[in-house]
């Protein structure tokens, strides 16, 4: 019995420890519950805090791009802007024909070559007799000496200047751009350029403009009615 008496008390204690430690875990538990919860909270809260830095930061960009480039150029429905979609290659070849006639006699488009064009706007033949028709300052030869040689599918556009400073004499100090990526190097590319050529119109009353500008006007008018 006595044995019987002790074995019961040595239970009562342990059950009772048992009971209070439940709580006690449970407690920390639960507590360490409310902490991951609540760091998981302060990550979300940071995250949304993040993005929405972000959107503001994105509208401070785009409204100092805005106040930058100006008005934001027509969005113009491109053929070509689809997934699935592909160039005009006969509106590559009228561009490139406008750039013959038009745009070489100051811009260059030193990037591109003539092998560019072949099963573009143009034949393998037809871009080698184009590139023939100019002459390369090729060399030094066997003997040291540069010689000139015609031009070939691998060679570049002609430059239509030696160099800037005869570009910027030749046009009143300004330089025309190259326009091999003007596309790229322009705010809102293609819709920029478009609007740029298509935009010319008579200038107000009273308001005068330079001579070079009306000219490239006019130019531009003529050269590309027909297209």
């Amino acid at each position: 019995m006595v044995g019987g008496g002790v074995i019961q008390q040595i239970l009562r204690r342990k059950l009772h420890s048992q009971s209070v430690a439940t709580p006690v875990l449970s407690w920390f538990s639960l507590k360490k519950a409310h902490e991951d919860a609540g760091s998981s909270g302060v990550r979300a809260l940071a995250l949304l805090g993040a993005g929405v830095t972000g959107l503001l930061s994105f509208s401070t960009v785009a409204s100092a791009d805005e106040a930058e480039h100006g008005l934001e150029s027509p969005n113009y429905p491109w053929p070509h802007d689809g997934i699935l979609s592909s160039y005009d290659h006969a509106s590559i070849r009228r561009g490139h024909q406008v750039y013959q006639q038009v745009c070489a006699s100051c811009h260059s488009m030193s990037l591109v070559s003539y092998r560019d064009l072949v099963g573009v706007a143009y034949t393998e033949e037809e871009a080698k007799a184009m590139a023939a028709e100019i002459e390369v300052v090729d060399g030094p030869n066997d003997e040291g000496e540069m010689f000139t040689r015609p031009g070939k599918l691998s060679d570049r556009f002609p430059q239509p200047y030696a160099n800037e400073s005869a570009a910027r004499f030749a046009n009143g100090g300004a330089y025309p751009p190259d326009l091999s990526l003007i596309t790229k190097a322009r705010h809102n590319g293609p819709n920029y350029v478009f609007a740029l050529l298509t935009g010319y119109r008579d200038p107000p009353a009273g308001i005068s403009v330079s001579f070079s500008l009306i000219f490239h006007m006019k130019l531009l008018q003529i050269q590309t009615a027909g297209y």
